[in-house]
């Protein structure tokens, strides 16, 4: 399947929240950027750290016009353990991704393996790590994804970049077919 291009309309995306509701990229209305970072789930504990430094920055994003979410394959009950166990309680958190989905997101699939070093069970399929940056027009501007959940970009990278396009005006790079 393709991957997804920058400065194109990015592929449909929505997922069910933690706590009751859907979430969908098409009805999204931030000031400059949907920030979507697809996580891989309960099992780990590099996404626990991850998705606290993201809670953590929440407030530095909305003040640069970002809104964040967080998604996985998850279960709704794995999910909602996530968002209790590691305390973020203001991060919007979905679960249940359609892996075909995921597939479209250019996201790397991997299979379970058992328990993990935090003593978790993998889930028998789930996505690696993602992260984008959606103008508010629809179009994809950033896409980082990773086969392993190691070496993240970091959210205080990331806050620093969206100063830098927004300032500078920066095209989306990447976006030759």
């Amino acid at each position: 399947m393709p991957r997804p291009l920058p400065g194109k309309p990015a592929p449909a995306l929505e997922a069910r929240l933690v706590g009751g509701g859907t979430w969908r990229l098409a009805e999204q209305t931030p000031q400059n950027f949907s920030l979507v970072v697809a996580y891989r789930g309960l099992h780990c504990p590099i996404c626990k750290i991850y998705l606290k430094d993201l809670h953590s920055r929440l407030g530095a994003f909305a003040e640069r016009g970002v809104e964040a979410v967080a998604l996985s394959a998850d279960s709704e009950e794995r999910a909602a353990e996530a968002k209790q166990g590691w305390q973020l309680p203001d991060l919007a958190l979905a679960h249940s991704l359609d892996l075909d989905t995921a597939r479209s997101w250019g996201l790397y699939l991997s299979a379970g393996h058992g328990k993990t070093s935090a003593g978790v069970d993998e889930p028998a399929l789930f996505t690696e790590p993602g992260v984008f940056l959606v103008r508010a027009d629809g179009t994809l501007y950033y896409a980082n994804t990773q086969s392993m959940p190691f070496a993240r970009p970091s959210f205080e990278d990331l806050a620093k970049a969206v100063d830098f396009a927004l300032q500078k005006n920066y095209p989306a790079r990447g976006e030759a077919e």
